[in-house]
């Protein structure tokens, strides 16, 4: 499977995924959607499929087809929707051109938004409020993008084929974010909050320690001898999971 089905898999699943934490954490990004009902959906011929709808102040972002919306967007590969994300390609509208003004304005002021959060190289000071939004976004990023590398990625496909079944927590400390990871017969997914009985268990000390070690701004295993991230529970799992997610970077910039 080539890399633009991976890298398509992972805007549409991972990257548009935060703009429900965006919404709902970030006031100049609520405050665009705050009284808007619509749903977009996104169709990538023989890809990969998603729809996000905004309704009552919150955003929420799902895989394949809504079950109704206002606006349609196709693109005509994998490759396309890769192009419009990196700003250099247009969707192909199939419905709502009514609603085309809020696309050009408040939709794409939300993913600039989105986009500042997640470029910390261009913020030489940040605050409290941006550590905490990149580091959730980074975090959600990790999570959701790993079930597309494990599906199509070669290495990480067999990785996922030898992994025991389990659930793997992944939290900042002391009071979150939180994502886990599931995996039952090579097959991983991935879901925000905390699992019920996780079978191992990946914690940060606390925001900056979290966003430096996700960032790679910190040695793993300094990090971990140091205390700053606590790793328990099953150790095949914690082994190949780290596997795949040292995969993310080759997809993610």
């Amino acid at each position: 499977m080539s890399a633009q089905r991976i890298k398509a898999g992972i805007n549409l699943y991972a990257i548009l995924k935060n703009l429900e934490d965006l919404v709902a954490y970030d006031n100049e990004a609520r405050t665009l959607v705050q009284d808007r009902k619509i749903c977009i959906q996104f169709t990538v011929k023989n890809g990969p499929k998603a729809w996000v709808r905004f309704e009552n102040g919150r955003c929420t972002v799902e895989r394949g087809k809504a079950r109704k919306s206002q606006v349609h967007l196709w693109f005509s590969s994998c490759e396309h929707l890769n192009k419009m994300f990196d700003g250099k390609a247009n969707p192909v509208p199939l419905k709502g051109f009514t609603q085309l003004g809020f696309l050009k304005n408040e939709f794409t002021k939300l993913t600039e938004r989105l986009e500042y959060f997640l470029r910390p190289e261009n913020v030489p000071l940040p605050d409290n409020h941006y550590i905490r939004m990149n580091t959730m976004f980074t975090l959600t990023i990790a999570a959701f993008a790993l079930p597309e590398i494990a599906l199509y990625d070669e290495r990480a496909k067999y990785t996922a084929s030898h992994l025991p079944d389990g659930t793997l927590q992944m939290s900042v400390l002391p009071d979150g974010p939180h994502v886990y990871l599931t995996i039952k017969g090579g097959k991983i997914t991935a879901g925000k909050g905390k699992a019920d009985h996780p079978d191992a268990m990946m914690l940060m000390k606390n925001p900056q320690v979290a966003n430096d070690f996700l960032n790679g701004k910190s040695d793993p295993f300094t990090a971990i001898a140091l205390g700053d991230v606590m790793i328990k529970g099953q150790i095949p799992i914690l082994d190949g999971i780290n596997l795949i997610l040292d995969r993310v970077i080759h997809y993610v910039s």
